[in-house]
């Protein structure tokens, strides 16, 4: 088990506040993982959770609606910890509305997140990755990197261009230590999901087509994210692994 092994190595965690993102940071801190969590809300939950796990615990406030908070993010996450050796680009929004009345404040909110900083985030971390020579980031995709989706424009386009993007850092930063992959999860019980599953139609329509008969829950998701951080991985390079239930296998 020593190939999943994360002792020493300091993870920054974007979203970190709940849902998937909570679940990865604390999944990282079980393997052994210090957790530098990045939210715009309070971490309190997550902070107990990761040190329960007996990990070091940095919550860093920032809004990833611009990418202004990029550099410092970084710069934090070493001075506070002395090194960084995982990224997680899970900070996420999404905004609903038919594309034919969506709008273009909702087009760029959405990009900003889930795409503009994540890139910027990447960039950042790469640089104090490159110069020692390893470091692993792991960009949270969707089945909507893969699909169409419905009412989603904006979300839909930030994804695939997330999983594209994933694929463009893993051929030019691979030669170079650093390892670029990405998750996409399928259904699960997160704060952006509420709606659907409000929705009875539409959470029966999911469900059916769920083989695992289940929405996923967010400690589910955890598993990929060790193997993609860990040792484990270090010959992959630019997959974009599904985590959904057998979603796209149907």
């Amino acid at each position: 088990m020593t190939m999943f092994d994360l002792s020493g190595r300091v993870a920054v965690v974007t979203g970190a506040n709940t849902g998937l993102g909570q679940a990865i940071a604390v999944a990282l801190a079980v393997a052994g993982a210090s957790i530098v969590a990045v939210g715009r809300s309070a971490m309190d939950e997550t902070e107990a959770a990761v040190r329960k796990a007996g990990a070091r615990f940095h919550a860093i406030s920032a809004d990833l609606g611009s990418i202004e908070p990029v550099k410092a993010i970084v710069n934090e996450a070493v001075k506070t910890f002395g090194r960084l050796d995982i990224l997680v680009n899970n900070a996420g929004i999404i905004r609903r509305a038919d594309a034919i009345d969506f709008t273009e404040a909702d087009w760029d909110a959405v990009m900003d997140v889930n795409l503009k900083s994540a890139f910027f985030l990447s960039q950042a971390a790469a640089r104090h990755m490159i110069e020692r020579g390893s470091g692993k980031i792991i960009n949270i995709a969707s089945l909507l990197s893969f699909q169409g989706g419905i009412r989603i424009p904006s979300y839909t386009a930030s994804k695939s261009g997330l999983a594209g993007l994933t694929r463009l850092l893993a051929c030019e930063w691979a030669a170079r230590g650093v390892n670029v992959n990405a998750i996409a999860p399928g259904y699960f019980v997160t704060n952006n999901t509420t709606a659907l599953r409000e929705d009875a139609d539409r959470s029966a329509a999911i469900l059916a087509r769920i083989p695992a008969g289940h929405w996923g829950n967010p400690d589910e998701l955890g598993g990929a994210a060790v193997f993609l951080a860990s040792p484990a991985s270090d010959y992959v390079h630019g997959i974009v692994l599904p985590v959904d239930g057998g979603w796209l296998a149907r």
